[in-house]
């Protein structure tokens, strides 16, 4: 049961949220129209791909897969630890992220396919950077675990059984900002293309700097004392 969250986690969170539904907007607006923040359906697109000996499509989508598990293998090399702590190592995590989605944004403007890779690697480095809080599970580059919570909270509620109302907050805020990531994702990129994606590269570029700066700040000022 989650008592009581702190504010840096709420808004970190949808932060990443929206920044993954940007990066899943220009994958689904290119003309490869991959999505590369979560992997359920390109696992399915893989599978079809593979019954109908589509070879071209399924070493594609087989890619991106391997991507996704290789950012978050990535992250695991990074930050020793699934629970979500300040002081661990954030902020180099959020700045590879930063230097794969500038790579990906790059590269897409001459190969979709291989910029798509990038991309996913990107959220799946993100997407295990913080898998659990205060007993929360946190995932912000997906959204169907956090609607299956919601619902089923939602089922308690009407039976009157007790229910985490901090928890149902929580996903409800990191869903909102996915589908608004989504939303600016998707009307940037009718302006800009792939160079859309240069937008999410400096934002995580700057968190990763001045979390960096943060955690050094702390140091600094508990040795003091």
């Amino acid at each position: 049961m989650i008592y009581k969250l702190e504010r840096w986690a709420w808004w970190g969170g949808a932060a990443l949220a929206g920044i993954a539904g940007i990066v899943n907007a220009v994958g689904l607006k290119s003309y490869a129209h991959q999505a590369v923040t979560h992997v359920t359906g390109t696992t399915s697109l893989f599978a079809l791909a593979v019954a109908h000996g589509d070879t071209a499509t399924w070493m594609t989508l087989g890619t991106v897969l391997a991507a996704f598990f290789a950012g978050a293998t990535l992250s695991g090399w990074i930050i020793p630890n699934d629970a979500l702590k300040l002081g661990r190592s954030y902020g180099a995590a959020l700045l590879v992220e930063s230097a794969l989605l500038f790579t990906a944004s790059v590269l897409m403007h001459s190969d979709v396919r291989l910029g798509s890779y990038f991309a996913s690697a990107a959220c799946g480095l993100q997407n295990a950077m913080a898998s659990t809080y205060s007993g929360a599970v946190l995932r912000t580059t997906h959204l169907s675990g956090m609607f299956t919570d919601c619902g089923a909270a939602i089922g308690h509620w009407f039976r009157r059984a007790p229910v985490a109302w901090i928890r149902v907050r929580l996903y409800a805020l990191l869903i909102a900002a996915f589908a608004a990531g989504g939303i600016a994702g998707s009307l940037l990129f009718d302006v800009y293309g792939p160079a859309t994606l240069f937008i999410p590269a400096a934002l995580t570029g700057v968190a990763g700097l001045g979390y960096m700066a943060y955690i050094h700040w702390r140091r600094d000022l508990e040795a003091v004392k």
